[in-house]
């Protein structure tokens, strides 16, 4: 994909021709404490956290351990309009929420992009919805056969997530569930991007959806040791001792940049890279491999024809783990850190000190606040980093954690960062973002779209 402007290419990049960059012209979210993008800024320009004990109605699907009930919760999950999406009564509660959730943030993204939804039909735009989450299928087949009906079929499958959304829209494109653990939303919009690339669409929603609705989801979480007893995501930390589990989801609209441009679209900004891999075999199944996530960025940076220098903000998987960040930090320090061309140190952060680790969806949330950092020009701070991790050599690995609200630390350069997300079995991801390019204004639309950022 081309370079932002000469300046951020470098000497070692491809030199042959570049396929086009993507554009984001839609956004849509539910999160802990941030019913919508707009939201979601302010709580993290305010430097908040949304983490809290689960809602009163909630209590029955927290586990009994007190670091497993700790989290960020949507104020509701079973509020739905099935007759607005054509859903009868008697099949909707038998749908999974996380459905239900993509199809409301499908219609938002899109209102947002200025695209109305039911103008779509028979058109290849394709979805791609990151999802790993079975709780509800687990709370209906408590009820024993009895409980079972011809609904639940299509209701609790994974890959219907993203189905149901392109059935309900009339689209023609690829209709995708991804699962590869907590990488998945992000090599979700990583596929969306490479069908845009290839022609396979014309248009994408990409995404994650997570709810967190069974104990023994949060159980089988605890007792693998990923939990923070105390129930805060520490990320890059003396304290980090794991993470605090978060619910909800988000999904982008893309499009070919040239093809936005000329539409008149409004674009937050530009998915100008991105690669995915594994860690291959290493010490263990869930033990991360620095190398592997090294490389990954490597080869994000050589699809979007960048120098490593060109980056000035990282939005970390940053879970918060004591294994997990001393790799994470030595793996963009060796890819993006300690580049000869660098001359700031690398600004890194984590949403999950803010909202939790949404699993399924937390890659899309990292690129959710990216996308707003680069649209606002302003890096808000990652929480409770007080004390650095001993075991990660900052100064050595040139990286900085960002802790207060402020313009980025290069805003007279172009604006380029870089979002990472790993699964537990090793699948890694990376994605580059770049600002928008000036563009002429379109038409103002008749009222603000439903979870629109103000310009």
């Amino acid at each position: 994909m081309r370079a932002v402007d000469d300046s951020t290419t470098g000497a070692g990049a491809p030199t042959g021709p570049r396929d086009e960059p993507v554009a984001v012209i839609g956004l849509a979210c539910r999160l802990p404490g941030a019913p919508d993008p707009s939201a979601f800024w302010r709580l993290l320009s305010e430097g908040r956290d949304a983490i809290s004990e689960p809602p009163p109605h909630r209590h029955p699907a927290a586990a009994d351990a007190p670091q497993a009930r700790r989290g960020g919760y949507l104020d509701r999950v079973d509020g739905f309009d099935a007759a607005f999406f054509g859903i009868s009564p008697r099949e909707a509660p038998a749908i999974d929420p996380q459905q239900r959730l993509a199809l409301e943030l499908g219609w938002e993204a899109l209102e947002d992009a200025g695209i109305a939804p039911d103008t779509l039909g028979g058109t290849p735009a394709g979805v791609y919805v990151g999802a790993i989450a079975d709780d509800y299928a687990a709370l209906l087949r408590r009820g024993g056969p009895q409980g079972i009906t011809r609904h639940m079929f299509t209701g609790v499958q994974r890959g219907v997530i993203a189905n149901r959304l392109s059935y309900s829209l009339g689209l023609r494109g690829p209709s995708l569930t991804v699962d590869c653990g907590q990488s998945s939303s992000l090599v979700a919009v990583h596929l969306a991007a490479e069908a845009l690339r290839r022609g396979e669409a014309g248009l994408a929603l990409a995404g994650g959806v997570q709810l967190n609705l069974a104990p023994e989801s949060a159980t089988a979480v605890e007792r693998f040791g990923a939990l923070s007893p105390d129930g805060r995501c520490h990320t890059f930390d003396a304290r980090a001792n794991g993470f605090v589990r978060g619910e909800g989801g988000a999904l982008v609209v893309l499009k070919p940049l040239s093809r936005a441009v000329a539409d008149g679209d409004r674009v937050y900004c530009v998915l100008s890279g991105s690669a995915v891999n594994h860690d291959g075999a290493g010490e263990g199944l869930a033990v991360p491999n620095a190398e592997a996530q090294r490389e990954v960025v490597t080869a994000a940076l050589a699809d979007a024809g960048l120098r490593p220098g060109a980056v000035q903000y990282v939005e970390l998987h940053g879970t918060g783990t004591p294994v997990g960040d001393p790799v994470e930090a030595a793996a963009l320090g060796a890819a993006l850190g300690t580049a000869p061309d660098r001359t700031t140190d690398l600004a890194v952060g984590s949403a999950k000190t803010n909202v939790g680790h949404l699993e399924g969806a937390a890659g899309v949330v990292g690129l959710l606040k990216t996308v707003l950092s680069l649209h606002h020009r302003a890096l808000p701070p990652s929480l409770n980093f007080e004390t650095p991790n001993p075991a990660i050599p900052f100064d050595r690995l040139r990286l900085r954690v960002r802790t207060e609200m402020g313009p980025w630390p290069q805003p007279d350069r172009p604006l380029v960062a870089g979002v990472s997300a790993f699964g537990v079995g090793g699948t890694n991801a990376h994605v580059l973002v770049t600002e928008a390019p000036p563009t002429r204004p379109a038409a103002a639309p008749t009222g603000e779209p439903v979870g629109a950022v103000p310009l």
